[in-house]
């Protein structure tokens, strides 16, 4: 999800907390907190199904 200049769609298998678009995204998308997020990130990586899993969601 990080090269904007491509026109595919996002790679949204990845969390890339650095980008403010995605965290968005993803908050809403998993019904968290920033802090949340980034705490489960921390914990498990920045696969978005292993987040899942570990969000409960």
């Amino acid at each position: 999800m990080d090269n904007l200049t491509k026109r595919e769609q996002p790679d949204r298998s990845k969390i890339n907390m650095h980008e403010a678009f995605e965290v968005k995204y993803w908050t809403h998308a998993l019904g968290v907190s920033k802090e949340e997020l980034q705490k489960a990130v921390d914990k498990v990586g920045n696969s978005a199904a292993t987040v899942r899993k570990e969000l409960g969601v």
